[in-house]
């Protein structure tokens, strides 16, 4: 699997995102502290070294922090070699995560080409907009031309 993006582990940490990124912080909290590989019988009441608690908690503390961020990643990417299961769960959250916009990117509108008519939305991540404008005006429709009647 690649590993988390440390920088996107900071972000989320920091409560970038808003409530998506709130919620997969959560989702990533609660994946960390569930015990370490069904077979080793760790309690996930307190941080334990390899399970990524620690790390958790301690960038938690201080989201700017990318050596901490950096740790967090480390020790996600060696959990995730030990324990499959982790593996397959660390992968659905990172799928869903790193969609989050977190403030990363930057946004460059561009209107050209003539003249405009009509209204012009800028921003970015749109989702779910409806816009209710008229239909642009039907283009005149082409003469018709008779046909000549056949003899006969």
């Amino acid at each position: 699997m690649d590993p988390v993006s440390a920088t996107l582990l900071a972000e989320l940490a920091g409560g970038a995102g808003g409530a998506l990124g709130r919620q997969a912080w959560a989702g990533l909290t609660s994946l960390v502290r569930r015990p370490f590989g069904q077979h080793h019988g760790e309690s996930a009441q307190s941080p334990t070294a390899g399970t990524g608690e620690t790390e958790l908690m301690r960038l938690a503390e201080e989201p700017g922090d990318t050596v901490r961020a950096r740790a967090l990643r480390d020790v996600l990417a060696m959990r995730a070699a030990a324990d499959p299961e982790f593996s397959t769960d660390l992968r659905q959250w990172h799928e869903q995560a790193k969609h989050i916009r977190t403030g990363d990117g930057d946004v460059h509108n561009t209107v050209s080409g003539g003249n405009q008519y009509g209204h012009v939305v800028q921003g970015r991540d749109f989702s779910g907009v409806t816009f209710n404008s008229p239909a642009p005006p039907a283009p005149p429709r082409a003469p018709e031309t008779e046909t000549p009647p056949t003899p006969g």
